[in-house]
């Protein structure tokens, strides 16, 4: 039995007590409530409300300061003073940066720097991605940053506002 959550409610049910709204699923309880969204034209599931490139720059800001202040911790633990290198630090730092972006998006769609500006990475379909997802998006975040950031502006002149990473792992980042 496939379980579904609820496009609006978000409680899982099985596909046999609900509704298929295009990419949406909605529960009988939740049905009217839709019904009269999509009378009202409002946004639902398969039209996405993807991201601009403004505010994912400032998600990945926000996501820069919090992996910054990390380093410093990691930095500090390992005695490592401004201007001198450690690569066990550096190796340190790199696992963290990891390890924090599979760990949110992996999680919760979406890292604290996308949370606060009300973002989440999804599928094609709205759906929340894997773990396994969240790692090939970040390395392929890297491939997006290689080419002075082309690979990020991207998302600024792309119809479904996909970076190449999100191109990579088909993925969108839409508003919540």
């Amino acid at each position: 039995m496939t379980t579904q959550a609820c496009y609006e409610c978000g409680k899982g049910f099985s596909r046999e007590e609900m509704v298929n709204f295009g990419n949406s699923w909605v529960c009988a309880t939740c049905k009217p409530i839709f019904m009269q969204k999509l009378k009202e034209g409002v946004n639902v599931a398969g039209t996405l409300n993807y991201a601009g490139f403004w505010i994912r720059f400032a998600a990945k800001f926000v996501d820069g300061i919090v992996l910054n202040i990390v380093g410093l911790v990691i930095n500090a633990v390992f005695g490592v003073g401004q201007g001198e290198f450690s690569p066990l630090a550096l190796a340190m730092q790199i696992v963290a940066a990891l390890a924090y972006t599979v760990y949110f998006v992996g999680t919760f769609g979406a890292t604290p720097g996308k949370m606060a500006c009300g973002l989440k990475v999804v599928t094609p379909e709205g759906e929340k991605i894997s773990y396994g997802r969240a790692l090939g998006r970040h390395f392929a975040e890297f491939l997006s940053s290689l080419i002075l950031l082309i690979g990020y502006i991207m998302a600024a002149f792309d119809e479904e506002k996909r970076a190449l990473h999100d191109r990579i792992c088909d993925t969108r980042v839409i508003k919540k």
